[in-house]
């Protein structure tokens, strides 16, 4: 014969149900949610420290170009354009050897 809840038990059986449900949600959602973005604030932490560390290294080679070339308006232009040249061929080698390979390139 099957066992009924008997409408006194009701209470009880909701805030259990409450109780479990809860701590499921704590389980599975809030805390992968926080390590989750733990490690987001590291990435982010790590690209911005990247960032500034390419920023100053394209600093001091512009800064460096033109202490070397000679005194002038268009020399300082060309140190310019040979550091902006420089900074684009180095983000083009980042992308194209962090990129993921395709399928053309596992065969």
């Amino acid at each position: 014969m099957e066992s009924m809840v008997r409408p006194q038990d009701l209470p009880d059986q909701f805030t259990e149900l409450y109780d479990l449900s809860k701590e499921y949600l704590l389980q599975e959602t809030v805390e992968p949610a926080k390590a989750l973005g733990r490690q987001a604030g590291l990435g982010l932490g790590g690209a911005a420290v990247m960032a500034l560390g390419a920023f100053l290294l394209a600093w001091g080679l512009y800064f460096g170009l033109v202490t070397a070339f000679p005194a002038g308006e268009w020399w300082r232009v060309l140190a310019k354009v040979v550091t902006a040249v420089a900074a684009v061929i180095v983000a083009a080698l980042i992308a194209w050897r962090t990129s993921p390979p395709t399928m053309k390139d596992s065969i």
